[in-house]
């Protein structure tokens, strides 16, 4: 009996922990030489200008970010509402919302503290109440909306396609650029020569 509580009650503080661990938000991290910033707590890059395209229609903002290319990186989109795509679209008003990693630009706002009067490291984020920026998600319940989100005051909705919103970048994953596959051969190739006189 006693082995059970001691394993219940060490459960329950690792249940804990790993809550407060979760807590924990992360700082965002440099990329392309300041051109964007990766979150690792999200794992997605985001455009460190949160207004390169101005206002457009829905459909004109997703084909911009699908055309993209920042610091040589293509593979740009606007961010997610519904990162799952469980047609639930979570409102993180507030913070410390449960599921709230699940809208990019919610979590940036309110569990990020990323707002149009204090936008860390980002530039233009536009500061009018009212003004939204697209998501990349369209309503489940009516083909002519789409998630908006205003980054003044945290406010989300869904809006007519034909309006006229902003457009934040967002890449998944982190856009580090890689070393090339070029590099790799040569530096391979190096100490091959290297083995080789070694022997000799």
């Amino acid at each position: 009996m006693k082995s059970y509580i001691t394993a219940t009650l060490y459960g329950i503080v690792m249940m804990f922990v790993a809550n407060q661990a979760q807590a924990v938000v992360m700082p965002l991290e440099t990329r392309l030489g300041g051109l964007a910033y990766y979150d690792p707590n999200l794992d997605i890059t985001w455009a460190a200008n949160a207004n390169i395209n101005g206002s457009a229609f829905w459909d004109v903002q997703v084909a911009w970010a699908e055309s993209l290319t920042i610091g040589g990186v293509s593979g740009w989109r606007l961010a997610s509402a519904d990162v799952n795509g469980d047609g639930m679209v979570v409102d993180c008003s507030g913070g410390g919302v449960i599921g709230c990693s699940d809208n990019e630009m919610g979590y940036l706002f309110w569990e990020e503290g990323i707002t149009a009067s204090n936008p860390g490291p980002f530039s233009n984020v536009r500061t009018i109440p009212g003004v939204f920026y697209w998501s990349g998600t369209e309503s489940a319940t009516d083909a002519t909306r789409a998630w908006r989100f205003n980054f003044a005051d945290g406010t989300q909705s869904t809006g007519l396609k034909n309006i006229d919103r902003y457009a934040w970048a967002v890449h998944s994953g982190d856009v580090s650029v890689p070393v090339p596959p070029a590099i790799w051969l040569f530096g391979s190739g190096l100490l091959g020569l290297v083995g080789i006189a070694r022997r000799k």
